[in-house]
C-alpha cells in the first residue's frame, strides 16, 4: 500500500526556520535522504510494510497543489492515502489536529491543493503555531521565526507530528485521530 505525505512550506534558506515551514520540518523528521525532483524534494521510506513517499513541494506554499497532484499521479497513490501537513495559526502552539477532510480555513496551500486535486477529501494534519500577532499582521507572523520558548519546545512537537504521520499510514485515520488529536 502506498502513501504520500506532503509537508507544506516555502523553499530556500530565507524561510527555513519560519512558522510557515513547520510542514517541511515534520516530514524532515522521517528521513535524512532527500532528492531534488520535479516540483520539490522527495524521500521514500517504508514503515510497517507501507511504502511512503515524503514530499516537500518547491512550488511555494500558495501553489502546493501542483506538486501534490503531480506526485499523487506519478506514484499512483489513491487520494485517501494522502496526508498534508501544514501550519495552523488558529491552533495553540504545538497542538495537533488531524482530520479526514475539511475546509481550507483560509490556508492558501490547502486552497490550491483542493482546486487542483478536485476537492477537500484528503487527510490533513494541522500543527498549531499560535496566533501572537496584531490584526493585519498574519502574513508577517507566519513568515517569522520561532521565539526562544517555541524553539525549545519545537523538537517535541515535530516528533509528535511525525509519529502521527506514521500512525496514519500504519493504523489509519480514525485510530490516529484518537491518539494524536488533543
Amino acid at each position: 500500500m502506498k502513501f504520500l505525505i506532503a509537508g507544506l512550506g516555502n523553499p530556500g534558506p530565507k524561510y527555513a526556520d519560519t512558522r510557515h515551514n513547520v510542514g517541511f520540518r515534520v516530514v524532515e523528521q522521517l528521513s535524512d535522504e532527500w532528492e531534488s525532483v520535479t516540483h520539490g524534494d522527495l524521500a521514500r521510506i517504508k514503515h510497517r510494510g507501507k511504502q511512503i513517499t515524503l514530499l516537500k513541494p518547491n512550488t511555494y506554499m500558495n501553489l502546493s497543489g501542483k506538486a501534490v497532484r503531480y506526485w499523487l499521479q506519478a506514484e499512483n497513490v489513491p487520494k485517501e492515502n494522502l496526508l498534508v501537513v501544514m501550519d495552523d495559526l488558529h491552533l495553540d502552539f504545538g497542538r495537533l489536529r488531524l482530520r479526514g477532510k475539511g475546509s481550507d480555513a483560509g490556508h492558501n496551500g490547502l486552497k490550491d491543493i483542493d482546486r487542483l486535486t478536485g476537492g477537500n477529501n484528503y487527510a490533513r494534519l494541522r500543527v498549531g503555531i499560535g496566533k501572537d500577532f496584531h490584526p493585519g499582521q498574519q502574513a508577517d507572523y507566519v513568515l517569522s521565526e520561532w521565539n526562544a520558548e517555541e524553539r525549545d519546545e519545537l523538537p517535541a512537537v515535530l516528533k509528535d507530528a511525525s509519529e502521527a504521520c506514521l500512525s496514519f499510514c500504519a493504523h489509519g485515520l480514525a485510530n490516529t485521530m484518537s491518539a494524536f488529536n488533543r
